[in-house]
């Protein structure tokens, strides 16, 4: 993703992220996808996830645990 496709998102971490822990992502919601960074990094690199897939990885991950 550009910089101005998310200059303006609403990011979020996870409400199981821990303030002792500095080890976050944040995602934040596209028309067409996901939005994940780094939450110690919040200028650095985007991943632009398909909603579909996003989905799926979080029923994979709520099925088997992490």
């Amino acid at each position: 993703m550009r910089e101005s496709q998310f200059a303006d998102l609403v990011w979020r971490k996870s409400s199981r992220s821990e303030s002792q822990f500095q080890e976050c992502v944040e995602v934040a919601r596209v028309a067409w996808a996901v939005a994940v960074r780094d939450s110690k990094d919040p200028d650095g690199p985007v991943l632009a996830i398909d909603a579909q897939v996003w989905r799926g990885l979080l029923t994979t991950l709520k099925t088997y645990g992490t």
